[in-house]
C-alpha cells in the first residue's frame, strides 16, 4: 500500500501489455478513487511514452485511505482493471498566522491550506479550507520550450523572493511558421511538445517535452510558485507567426486540455484556457468543458483576452470561472476594462491579465513605478482575483541581449530573460502579496461612495483598501455606515513600509495621511492596534 500525506501528490505508474502506436491520440485510461469516507474522485491517466502511462492523484482529506481501480477504452490488462490503495497520514496540527507566500511546497500554504478556488461569490481566490488568497502572477510565456532547468532555479527564486505566487506561461511553442534548432541554448532555437503543431495539429505528442516541463514546473512548485498554464496561444504567440490556438480542431484541443489536467492538475494550478484572442475560436469551449469534466479539485479555469475584445465570451458556462482583459503595451493606464467586466453577469472573477510589459520596445515605457500604479489602479478597480506584471525579452523567454527573430515591439532593448529578471517594477508589484497578506479580501468589491478616494476595495466590517496615488488623508464620508472598520494602517507600495496606523475616533474619521507619495490605505477589523 502507499501512503501519501493531505495536498501532497502520489504517483501511480501503469504499464500497457500490449503496444499501443497512437497511444495519445487514441487510448484513453483514467482511474476511480473511493475513500473511506464515501467521497469519490476520478483522475484521468497520461501516456509518457512507450507502454507507460501515470495516474496523478492528491488527496483532498487527512487520514483514510483511497482505495482506485483503473478503466480504459482498451482491451489491456496492464491498464483497465488494476487495482490499488493509497493511506494518507493525518492533518499535521495547524499554525498560526497567515500562509507563506514562499518557501518549499512541503512547507507552503498550499500543503496547509489545500489548492486554490473560487471564493463562494465567485470574485477572488481561496485555498480549499477557505484561507483568503491572491494572485500575484508574472508573465514568462516562453518558459516552457526555451527554458533550462538552472535558468528557471534563479527564475523562481527572484519572483518567490519578491511576492510573486504564479506565472503565465504558454505549455507549447504555439506558432506554426517558427522554426530554430532544437536546442534550449542556441539562437532562435526552441523544444517541441507535438511533431504536428506546425500543421495545425495536436496528434503526436513528444512524452520527453512534458518530461523537461515536469522538473521546471516541480522547481516553480517548490518556490511556491503556481503555473497558469494556457494549452495553445490564440492571438499573437511566440513571434507572430501563425499562432495554431485558432485552428486547431476542438476535439484534439480538448484532448489536450485533459492531458494537461491528467500531468499537471493534482498539484496547484491554475488553467487558462484561452488567450490573447476573442474568446470565441473554436477549441475553447471544447477545452473548458473537457477541463470541467476531469479536473477533480476544481481549479480555476478562464480566458485572457486581446486588447480589443469585449472580455465576455461564454459568460455563463459552467466552466468559466474568470475573465482577463488585456490593456495592450502602449504604457497608458486603463482600469476602467476592469471595471467594466465587473458588471458582467453572471458573476465571474475578473483581472487585468496583460498591462504593458515593462520596457517594451523601448526604454522607459511601463518602467518602474508605472508598475506599480498599474497594479493597485487594476486591484482597487475590481481586479479582486489578482494582479499581472509582464517585463519585455522576458516573457519570450529572449536568450541574450540582441538575439535575432524576435519582434522589436515586444523586446526590451539590451537585455535577454536575465537582465528583464531585475527590471525595477516587478519589484513594486510582487509587494501587493506581501501588503495584503493575511488579510480577509475574499469577495471583496469596488466601493465607490463611503470615502473620498480614487478606488476602494470593501469587505463590509471587515476590509477596506484604498489607494491614492499622491497620498494625503482618506477622507471617509459622512453618511459612512461604519462599514469601514476604524483600525488603519497606511502603507508605502513603493517598500512596504508601515507609514501610520492607529484606530479611528468615530465611523466618518479620516485616515491621517501627510500626502506627497503613493499610499494604501487599509483598515481592517482584526487590527487591534
Amino acid at each position: 500500500m502507499q501512503t501519501t500525506s493531505p495536498w501532497q501528490r502520489a504517483d501511480i505508474t501503469l504499464t500497457a501489455e500490449h503496444d499501443h502506436p497512437a497511444a495519445y491520440a487514441e487510448v484513453a485510461v483514467w482511474a476511480e478513487f473511493v475513500h473511506d469516507s464515501g467521497a469519490t474522485l476520478r483522475r484521468p491517466a497520461f501516456w509518457d511514452g512507450g507502454r507507460t502511462w501515470r495516474i496523478r492523484f492528491t488527496s483532498p482529506l487527512a487520514g483514510g485511505s483511497w482505495r482506485w481501480r483503473t478503466e480504459a477504452d482498451v482491451d489491456d490488462p496492464g491498464l483497465a482493471g488494476r487495482t490499488g490503495e493509497l493511506a494518507v497520514a493525518e492533518a499535521p496540527a495547524p499554525t498560526e498566522g497567515p500562509a507563506p507566500t514562499e518557501g518549499p511546497a512541503g512547507e507552503g500554504p498550499f500543503r496547509r491550506h489545500g489548492f486554490w478556488r473560487m471564493s463562494p461569490g465567485g470574485r477572488s481566490l481561496t485555498h480549499a479550507d477557505g484561507t483568503p488568497a491572491l494572485l500575484v502572477g508574472d508573465t514568462a510565456w516562453g518558459l516552457p520550450w526555451r527554458a533550462t532547468e538552472e535558468q528557471v532555479r534563479i527564475y523562481a527564486a527572484d519572483r518567490a523572493g519578491k511576492g510573486f505566487n504564479a506565472v503565465l506561461l504558454m505549455s507549447v511553442q504555439p506558432d506554426m511558421d517558427a522554426r530554430g534548432p532544437r536546442d534550449r541554448t542556441a539562437d532562435e532555437g526552441f523544444d517541441v511538445a507535438f511533431e504536428d503543431l506546425r500543421d495545425g495539429h495536436l496528434n503526436d505528442l513528444n512524452p520527453a517535452y512534458f518530461q523537461h516541463l515536469d522538473r521546471l514546473l516541480a522547481i516553480l512548485a517548490e518556490h511556491g510558485v503556481v503555473p497558469v498554464l494556457q494549452p495553445v496561444f490564440h492571438g499573437f504567440g511566440w513571434k507572430g507567426l501563425r499562432a495554431a490556438g485558432p485552428v486547431v480542431e476542438p476535439a484534439e484541443y480538448a484532448r489536450y486540455c485533459r492531458y494537461l489536467v491528467a500531468r499537471y492538475g493534482a498539484d496547484p494550478v491554475v488553467y487558462l484556457v484561452g488567450a490573447d484572442g476573442s474568446g470565441h475560436e473554436p477549441g475553447i469551449e471544447a477545452g473548458g468543458r473537457e477541463i470541467e469534466e476531469w479536473d477533480a479539485y476544481g481549479q480555476p479555469c478562464g480566458i485572457h483576452y486581446r486588447p480589443h475584445s469585449r472580455a465576455d465570451a461564454h459568460q455563463d458556462a459552467p466552466w468559466l470561472d474568470f475573465q482577463w482583459c488585456q490593456t495592450g503595451h502602449r504604457g497608458e493606464h486603463v482600469p476602467e476594462r476592469v471595471a467594466d467586466m465587473w458588471r458582467n453577469e453572471p458573476v465571474r472573477a475578473v483581472a487585468n491579465g496583460e498591462p504593458t510589459y515593462e520596457h517594451s520596445g523601448a526604454r522607459g515605457k511601463g518602467a518602474g513605478w508605472w508598475q506599480g500604479h498599474e497594479a493597485w489602479s487594476n486591484l482597487c478597480a475590481g481586479s479582486t482575483m489578482g494582479v499581472v506584471y509582464g517585463a519585455g525579452s522576458l516573457w519570450q523567454w529572449v536568450l541574450r541581449p540582441g538575439e535575432p527573430g524576435h519582434e522589436p515591439f515586444f523586446v526590451a532593448d539590451g537585455a535577454g530573460w536575465r537582465e528583464a529578471l531585475d527590471f525595477e517594477g516587478s519589484r513594486y508589484v510582487g509587494l501587493v502579496s506581501r501588503i495584503l497578506a493575511g488579510l480577509p479580501t475574499t469577495d471583496m468589491a469596488p466601493s465607490w461612495d463611503l470615502a473620498l478616494a480614487p478606488r476602494g476595495l470593501l469587505v463590509p466590517g471587515r476590509l477596506y483598501v484604498s489607494y491614492a496615488e499622491h497620498g494625503g488623508d482618506l477622507r471617509i464620508a459622512p453618511w459612512s455606515d461604519g462599514s469601514i472598520p476604524l483600525p488603519y494602517r497606511v502603507v508605502d507600495p513603493r517598500t512596504g513600509e508601515i507609514t501610520g496606523s492607529g484606530v479611528r475616533a468615530a465611523a466618518d474619521a479620516p485616515v491621517p495621511d501627510p500626502g506627497g507619495a503613493p499610499r494604501v490605505y487599509l483598515c481592517c477589523a482584526d487590527w487591534r492596534d
